[in-house]
């Protein structure tokens, strides 16, 4: 038999490389290149159009059945998901060490078997023991779910398929699992990829709905190979800070549903519990208007959520190198919009710290903040506060103009249900609600003029 040949693949981006090197030519990343034995060594070429098995094909167009979704029972989770989870689909769930991974999907497996579904808990990290404590500690110590600490992907598959095939499959963790006909030890590249493909092709074959959860890099994306998001067909992202007890779970790619949905959970003794109105659980504390808080309409899939942006401007001793720090959303497009602020209205912020906080740990990627991050710097620099129960929203252009933004009359909506009797956006932009007086922003200096005329 041909010895193996040795190469080297990139854990960022999946290259190959036949020797190994430092920097990975494609990405441009260092240090992540690992070796990785290929499973079956081809030492000449092989013809494949013959000695296969005969598939079968089913015409789009004939009437079928359709797989129907199942609920996880929190209403939060469902929404992210698209609706639930589709039989036979593969789920990756990635989020940062003790966030709540697997305290969601103990509670979400402990529901689906409570409801007559059979559920299969894998854990590769911890022992049964261990997972029975945290189902005490979350009360769903009652669930029938059939709990295994197994790291052995022959033997879990072997087990699984001398029976009916369960509803739902937890894998906690994919790192963990092993595979004996790949060389390399658990959690390289190959055993990763390896072996997220067996449990892959067991759901497919079997309509089993399968859960991964998946370690993440310091950067936050899934750690691994990234053939493995790929492979599946939802990537979610369970994000939060450890410090606030809100978390936030996000689908990175749905094949069965929208990509921009948000579950908002709360981190509390006994477990998870959904937060139906987040608005309210970022907006918290806000009695008396402050100079440098706006509060801004974000969207995220068809959800407003309000969220506050605090700014802070510290004026420093000339010679001074003025600093920037930004919590919850872009630097660049902070910087970008400090330079329209002095070049376009004439505000001076080089002889100043400048400090950005989204409050609660939010994190903002929606250009429409530039309006309310705008205001907040401009309360902040002239020392005045906003008027009290408004928000702000619209992009802010390069020469300065407020240009419109998508779904207006959806955020307004929101920010009137909520108490607020102000709205400030773009010119001409839909309201949706009569109970909110909107006053439209065509240039980046009428909000100045707004600002300073505040008493």
């Amino acid at each position: 038999m041909a010895k193996a040949k040795k190469r080297y693949v990139c854990a960022n981006c999946g290259a190959v490389s036949p020797r190994w090197q430092g920097q990975c030519g494609d990405c441009g990343e260092w240090n992540t290149l690992t070796e990785d034995v290929p499973a079956t060594v081809f030492s000449q070429k092989h013809d494949l159009s013959s000695g296969g098995r005969g598939i079968e094909f089913v015409p789009l167009n004939q009437p079928a059945e359709l797989p129907v979704r199942k609920s996880t029972g929190l209403a939060e989770f469902d929404r992210a998901l698209g609706g639930g989870i589709v039989p036979g689909s593969a789920i990756l769930m990635g989020g940062d060490p003790g966030i709540g991974k697997s305290t969601l999907l103990l509670q979400t497996a402990a529901t689906i078997a409570r409801g007559g579904n059979d559920v299969v808990y894998v854990s590769g990290e911890e022992a049964a023991g261990q997972v029975r404590l945290r189902a005490q500690r979350l009360g769903v110590a009652d669930a029938p779910i059939r709990l295994a600490s197994e790291t052995s992907v022959r033997d879990i598959l072997t087990t699984l398929g001398q029976g009916v095939p369960p509803a739902l499959l937890v894998i906690d963790s994919i790192q963990t699992m092993h595979s004996d006909t790949i060389e390399g030890a658990p959690g390289t590249v190959s055993q990763v990829r390896g072996c997220a493909l067996e449990l892959i092709r067991f759901a497919k074959a079997t309509g089993t709905a399968l859960v991964l959860v998946g370690h993440v890099t310091k950067d936050g994306s899934i750690a691994g190979p990234r053939v493995l998001e790929h492979m599946v067909d939802v990537v979610m992202s369970f994000e939060g800070e450890r410090s606030h007890q809100y978390r936030i779970l996000r689908a990175l790619k749905n094949r069965f549903g929208a990509v921009d949905e948000i579950g908002v959970f709360s981190m509390e003794g006994a477990g998870l519990e959904e937060v139906s109105n987040p608005s309210m659980l970022f907006l918290s504390g806000r009695d008396q208007p402050l100079a440098g808080s706006a509060v801004f309409p974000a969207l995220e899939g068809t959800r407003p959520v309000l969220v506050e942006i605090q700014a802070l401007i510290v004026r420093l001793q000339s010679g001074a190198t003025p600093r920037r720090a930004v919590v919850g959303w872009d630097n660049g497009r902070l910087a970008m919009l400090l330079a329209v602020l002095e070049s376009r209205c004439g505000l001076n912020f080089s002889s100043a710290e400048v400090y950005l906080n989204i409050a609660g740990g939010y994190r903002l990627s929606d250009p429409a903040a530039d309006l309310a991050v705008a205001a907040a710097l401009v309360s902040a620099l002239a020392d005045r506060p906003l008027p009290q129960k408004s928000a702000w929203f619209g992009e802010v252009s390069l020469a300065g103009e407020i240009r419109p933004v998508s779904h207006s009359d959806l955020r307004m909506r929101e920010t009137a249900k909520l108490g607020f009797v102000k709205g400030y956006g773009p010119s001409g932009a839909k309201t949706g609600s009569s109970k909110l007086e909107y006053k439209g922003i065509s240039q980046l200096s009428n909000l100045v003029d707004q600002v300073m005329a505040t008493a």
